[in-house]
């Protein structure tokens, strides 16, 4: 009796451990299956974001090279408007401003960031002394200036390249804007795209 009943428990005994070590395959294949999904749900979510990640680097630097070629052409038309000025007043020979605009770009190029904020501010003590500085002339100096009739810059709206344009062309005087034969006027209306051309022939009377 007691040998039947000790072989019936091994019975029991292996039976209960090929049921566990079943049961366990399938809880450890779960687990696997498990691992696999979250491996790939992991992947479908990195994925897009990396991906958006890249991009907005991408935006981002194309934001900044836009942002830079606009800062140096709005400077290039500043230090000209600047140098139209100052020449203009007599205040600085053109060596002198191109110096000036060398320097200028070079502390601008330093903090594009600062500068890009405040471009005015930076260029305001040249304009302000060249206000002082052009208060001190004396009427001679400013009639001196003004009886060179060869300086087609004289007349507002005429800056260097495009008055050198015009001598080019064979406008040499301020008379000959301010008073223009058939032939002068011919010669003028070559710049008509200039802005302010309909009052150049105004303004170079006010001259004479």
């Amino acid at each position: 009796m007691a040998k039947k009943a000790k072989s019936s428990v091994d019975k029991i005994v292996k039976k209960v451990n090929k049921e566990f070590e079943k049961t366990s395959s399938q809880i450890e294949g779960l687990i696997n299956d498990a691992m696999k999904q979250f491996d790939t749900l992991q992947h479908q979510v990195q994925d897009p974001v990396r991906k958006l990640l890249k991009e907005v680097d991408e935006l981002r630097e194309r934001e900044m090279k836009r942002f830079n070629d606009e800062f140096e052409r709005r400077l290039d038309e500043f230090h000209e408007l600047q140098s139209n000025i100052l020449e203009r007043l007599g205040v600085a020979s053109k060596e002198d401003i191109r110096k000036a605009e060398k320097e200028s770009k070079k502390e601008l190029k330093k903090s594009p960031a600062s500068a890009a904020s405040k471009p005015a501010k930076k260029a305001a003590p040249k304009n302000t002394a060249a206000k002082k500085t052009a208060a001190k002339k004396t009427p001679a100096a400013k009639t001196k200036k003004t009886a060179d009739k060869s300086d087609l810059t004289l007349v507002k709206g005429i800056g260097p390249a495009t008055a050198k344009k015009m001598q080019d062309a064979g406008i040499t005087s301020i008379d000959q804007i301010a008073n223009p034969s058939a032939a002068d006027q011919e010669k003028l209306n070559a710049f008509s795209s200039i802005k302010g051309f309909d009052q150049l022939t105004a303004e170079a009377k006010k001259i004479n």
